[in-house]
């Protein structure tokens, strides 16, 4: 019997991030945020259980009524079923809804509200600074066993992943270099910077040569954090950035 996918920490440092207490007088609509967050990052993926709604009412510090009709819209959507028995809950429906986790585009790039160039500078030079500095941070860590083999785990399952499940997959991988930098506050800023990200993403053409380019580029990054070599981790991430910004500017500019 093949071996099941590598089981998650109890608690990632994404998680944790995102599961952050809600601020300010939108409840409903900020619960509902974070937890399309979770999903659309690839966070909690399809098949998976978000926790009970307890839990996510402590960690949002919102009413478990609120939490409760943040699920019942999204599972309204498409995003979340309900199963009962010993092993019930609230899971990430499989598959997620067209549209729900990047899919790729295969013909002209997707029409969208016009970007300004300015805009486009913005999320793009925040994500080098964010990322860049990640990888250098989880390669400089002293990595655990489960860390280096969760995030070989990551590596192996984008490299095998299908087009239209590539970006979630891609998403996911970055966020684990993010979380083995150590730094909840750093997670926190990459995953909201990636949701921007994967909108522009989402407009532009998956590319196979592209995506070969960057599973090389992925092996190199993840090479060099395992390795613990900070400055060679943090120019491939800058390289690899720097290819995704040349096809964004490309098609969105």
């Amino acid at each position: 019997m093949p071996a099941g996918p590598l089981a998650e920490p109890a608690e990632s440092l994404a998680q944790e991030a995102l599961s952050r207490p809600v601020r300010g007088g939108n409840a409903f609509e900020e619960t509902l945020a974070r937890l399309l967050q979770l999903i659309r990052l690839g966070i909690v993926a399809p098949g998976e259980a978000l926790a009970p709604e307890r839990e996510l009412a402590a960690r949002f510090e919102v009413s478990r009524d609120t939490v409760r009709e943040a699920i019942r819209s999204l599972s309204d959507a498409g995003y979340l079923e309900s199963r009962r028995g010993r092993y019930g809950g609230t899971f990430v429906c499989d598959p997620l809804p067209t549209g729900a986790a990047g899919p790729a585009e295969v013909g002209p790039a997707a029409s969208g509200p016009a970007l300004t160039a300015d805009e486009l500078d913005d999320i793009l030079t925040l994500r080098a600074v964010l990322e860049v500095g990640a990888a250098r941070a989880a390669a400089s860590r002293a990595l655990t066993a489960a860390e280096r083999e969760r995030l070989n785990a990551r590596l192996i399952e984008l490299r095998a992943a299908a087009a239209d499940d590539y970006r979630r997959l891609d998403s996911r991988l970055h966020l684990t270099i993010a979380e083995l930098s150590g730094s909840p506050s750093l997670v926190s800023l990459i995953a909201e910077n990636r949701m921007a990200v994967n909108r522009l993403l989402d407009r532009i053409p998956l590319l196979a040569p592209n995506i070969a380019h960057s599973d090389e580029q992925h092996e190199q990054i993840v090479w060099a954090v395992l390795i613990g070599d900070a400055d060679r981790a943090a120019a491939a991430m800058a390289e690899h950035l720097a290819g995704s910004q040349s096809l964004l500017r490309a098609f969105l500019s």
